[in-house]
């Protein structure tokens, strides 16, 4: 059952350590990596985000399967007893990406189902690539969204794929994930300009990592057929859920917090909130095993932020500008439409309540600002977005009462979300 809360904050600063679960996006490939290993990589620092106890429920069938998000009558384990099995994946759709592919080149019959929402998130480009390599693929329901049926029969057609590179970067990065399975290895050539490029350097250097060689010459990705090395992957702290705590940051009057094992040198391009929420006034420290930041006072002069490698960052910088009454231009938000819900419309909407408008102009998004009040009670619809509710959760600082719809949305990539915001001074409170 969905519960609200409602957000309070005393005082306009925060000092504290927080303690990040480990990295989503790192943690779920590397599960595919180990689960295609043989036993050859290990992973270290699971995340206990909802998403990753999935997709490890599914993989790794030892690991408290009461956890997951997977169905009761999921019969799926290490050793298929029927032809068929339904693995429901929820809302997971990183999930639902990977295991496409993940079962697309297996030898056991899968039903691959989800949430509403997910079979209302395209699968359709990832599955036509799949059948061109040679797997049987077929809709429950609606051509080119799952359901979808995976036979378990898979005979290699071609080595070669061409997809476009202004799609989710996860259909790319599920394929380069079974590339080095497959008898005739994979070249992967992308059309156009590729979204999301460092999410695509991730997969590649956690390959590289458990021993697998790439080539990657202009816009051709090769992979040859090949096997892991024995290895232990160790998965970072989650530098989206760390971009909160930025945004925490710059909405406080002064602000010292320390998140410890994030790196300067991470995988994850969401590390990019460091260089990002400089022009905010907060600095980033690497020492001590961890990132401190520190709140300075610094004039606001940055008007245009390109989020095309960075999208999962837009609400929480869109909403950080928003706070401040600060007027810019958003490119690079063409994937937030068919994320886990139309990101675009439920920040348009919920901007709205405090009277400022994001406008869309060719691609091209910008604030206005030129209403903008700060209410003293504010309801923020999530939309079933648990980025949505942690992005505007820091508004708690600058409005009184703060009331988030479905405060258990988060569990999807930061459980621990509302706890940690207690550790520096906010209250939240169940609504009845």
């Amino acid at each position: 059952m969905k519960h609200n809360i409602t957000l309070t904050k005393q005082g306009k600063s925060a000092n504290g350590t927080i303690q990040l679960t480990g990295s989503k996006s790192e943690c779920n490939r590397a599960l595919l990596i180990e689960a295609l290993s043989d036993g050859k990589v290990k992973v270290e620092n699971i995340s206990d985000a909802a998403d990753t106890v999935t997709l490890a429920g599914i993989l790794k069938p030892e690991i408290n399967d009461q956890r997951s998000e997977i169905s009761s009558d999921r019969s799926l384990t290490s050793n298929l007893q029927s032809q068929t099995s339904e693995v429901n994946i929820g809302p997971a759709g990183t999930a639902m990406r990977f295991l496409t592919a993940y079962y697309a080149i297996g030898n056991q019959g899968v039903v691959l189902t989800g949430s509403e929402r997910m079979k209302q998130r395209p699968i359709g480009i990832l599955v036509d690539a799949l059948r061109t390599l040679g797997a049987e693929i077929s809709y429950e329901e609606k051509d080119g969204y799952p359901p979808i049926r995976l036979s378990g029969n898979f005979t290699q057609k071609t080595d070669k794929i061409s997809i476009k590179g202004n799609i989710s970067s996860q259909y790319i990065t599920a394929l380069l994930l079974i590339a080095p399975k497959l008898p005739q290895g994979l070249e992967v050539h992308i059309e156009g300009d590729l979204t999301s490029r460092p999410y695509v350097e991730m997969t590649l250097a956690m390959l590289k990592q458990a021993g697998i060689q790439y080539n990657w010459n202009d816009n051709v990705i090769a992979i040859a057929h090949q096997p892991y090395q024995e290895t232990t992957l160790l998965v970072e702290p989650d530098w989206s859920a760390a971009s909160y705590w930025y945004s925490i940051a710059a909405l406080s009057d002064e602000a010292e917090l320390f998140l410890p094992g994030l790196t300067s040198y991470s995988l994850q391009g969401d590390s990019v909130i460091t260089e990002i929420m400089a022009s905010f006034g907060i600095t980033s420290v690497f020492k001590d095993g961890g990132v401190h930041l520190k709140k300075e006072t610094k004039p606001l002069l940055r008007t245009e932020f390109d989020m095309i490698k960075c999208p999962d960052l837009a609400q929480t910088v869109i909403v950080i500008c928003a706070a401040l009454g600060h007027e810019a231009t958003f490119t690079g938000l063409e994937t937030l439409k068919i994320k886990e819900t139309d990101r675009v419309l439920a920040l348009q909407t919920e901007l709205a309540k405090m009277g400022v408008k994001l406008i869309e102009e060719n691609e091209v998004y910008r604030l206005d600002c030129s209403g903008r009040f700060i209410p003293q009670q504010m309801f923020v619809g999530t939309y079933d977005d648990h980025r949505m509710a942690m992005a505007f959760a820091p508004l708690a600082i600058i409005i009184p009462e703060l009331e988030i719809e479905d405060a258990d949305v988060v569990e999807k990539s930061y459980p621990a979300f509302w706890t940690d915001l207690e550790k520096v001074g906010f209250f939240s409170k169940a609504k009845v």
